[in-house]
């Protein structure tokens, strides 16, 4: 039992992070796709890492310059996993028009006009945001920062539960998360890790209202992917990765206007 929730754990490092993991578990499709319940752990280790870095910089240098460095650590921790999701799905979907149309442009490696200026906006949007949380309070910044990075993926996490997946199973590089074959248990050991996390804003509990604001993004998305393609792609969890995260960031900003 152990041994087996080892290897769905290292899967899931291989898979959703850049950390090296040992040469000696071996890697197989069912132990991916189980290791799906670990994916806001995942979040919890890239967010981790990205407090880690913006506490260390932020005793040597500037709070801004801190933010953008720490956001350096976490796309560098991912391999910019999700920010490439986000840039695709940004051009398929500003640039086509039809179900396939959609669909071959995100097949398409080339970063066009729409993934550009999304993702700058995005991340500026990011930045900015983190900034004027940590000017409210650098210990909400801090426990915001590791919330949203779970909270994010646990929303993708739901995607692949609730909708369908439309690219060409047999192809895709996730065609192993895409079967969908967590039980209720195991989404339920998911959300585990955001409770935990969650349990840190304590005592400032109105903080919590975040986690519902980046539900309804999520819910958005979903609403949106299913009528232009029919459901979700690999890129389209990534997208959805990185706009529940912005809105975690944006929703606790409206809120510390209130504590």
């Amino acid at each position: 039992m152990l041994k087996t929730e080892i290897q769905h754990f290292v899967a899931a490092l291989r898979f959703y992070t850049r950390i090296p993991c040992p040469d000696w578990i071996e890697h197989s499709d069912e132990a991916l796709n189980k290791s799906l319940k670990y994916f806001p752990l995942m979040g919890g280790i890239i967010g981790g890492i990205g407090v880690a870095a913006l506490f260390i910089f932020n005793s040597l240098l500037p709070l801004s310059v801190s933010i953008l460095l720490s956001m350096a650590a976490t796309i560098y921790a991912s391999g910019a996993f999700h920010e490439d999701g986000l840039t695709d799905s940004c051009d398929a979907f500003g640039g086509g028009w039809t179900k396939e149309q959609i669909l071959s442009i995100m097949k398409d490696s080339r970063i066009g006009a729409y993934g550009t200026v999304g993702i700058i906006v995005l991340l500026s949007l990011k930045w900015i945001t983190l900034y004027e949380i940590g000017l409210f309070s650098l210990p909400i910044l801090l426990v915001t920062y590791l919330n949203a990075h779970i909270a994010s993926r646990f929303m993708a996490s739901l995607m692949i539960q609730s909708h369908e997946y439309v690219q060409d199973i047999d192809k895709s590089k996730s065609k192993p998360i895409a079967a969908k074959q967590l039980s209720l248990g195991e989404m339920l050991y998911s959300s585990l890790f955001m409770l935990l996390a969650a349990s840190l804003f304590y005592p400032n509990y109105l903080l919590l209202l975040a986690f519902p604001i980046a539900y309804v993004a999520k819910l958005y998305l979903g609403y949106y992917f299913n009528k232009r393609i029919g459901g979700y792609t690999g890129d389209c969890l990534g997208a959805t990765q990185q706009v529940s995260e912005i809105m975690f960031y944006l929703g606790i900003l409206a809120i510390c206007k209130f504590i």
